[in-house]
């Protein structure tokens, strides 16, 4: 049998103490931290129910069931001239996309039964992240349609700022480009 001896002074064993200290600090700290980037403040979209009652918010009255559910995922350039003007009408209404650049997020799409003279279906697109609601549009499928934020046209938004929050976004539809990440539905 071999017996091992060290010889340690008290220096080399608080050192040597701080650092596994340090060690176990940064590993629960790394554990813990969520590391989410979706605000605490942004919207319960996690149920059906969740998603209705936030449009519900604005006096949209949709369909029980989303006529589309997808998988989409956030441009992670900046240069995307379409993206760049859909995440502009989101930050027009509270909401930024680019926090989320180059993640998935879920789009929910239901159509709108009260939309003031829709002569074609007009639908919402909600989009999730972690269950929270990071943003979305209203789209008018007419040919004269437009595509706006959440809040009814002519209603300003309840907020403090509410500068552009009606103000409809027009996007060239003969560009190809998608309006929302990832968007494949005649709510273009």
């Amino acid at each position: 049998m071999f017996v091992l001896t060290a010889k340690l002074s008290k220096s080399k064993l608080l050192a040597a103490g701080l650092i596994l200290l340090a060690a176990i600090l940064i590993i629960v700290l790394l554990a813990t931290s969520g590391g989410s980037i979706v605000p605490d403040g942004a919207p319960v979209g996690e149920t059906n129910d969740d998603r209705i009652a936030y449009l519900a918010t604005f006096g949209w009255s949709v369909n029980g069931e989303p006529t589309e559910i997808q998988k989409v995922k956030i441009p992670d350039t900046a240069d995307n001239e379409v993206f760049a003007r859909y995440n502009d009408l989101q930050k027009s209404q509270g909401f930024d996309l680019t926090a989320y650049a180059g993640k998935e997020a879920m789009r929910y799409v239901y159509e709108i039964l009260n939309y003031p003279d829709a002569t074609q279906p007009v639908y919402a697109s909600i989009l999730v992240y972690e269950g929270r609601i990071i943003g979305g549009d209203v789209t008018n499928t007419a040919p004269d349609g437009i595509i706006h934020g959440f809040q009814k046209p002519g209603e300003t938004m309840p907020t403090e700022d509410t500068s552009s929050a009606t103000e409809p976004t027009e996007l060239p539809a003969e560009t190809g480009e998608s309006v929302a990440p990832s968007q494949e539905t005649p709510a273009e």
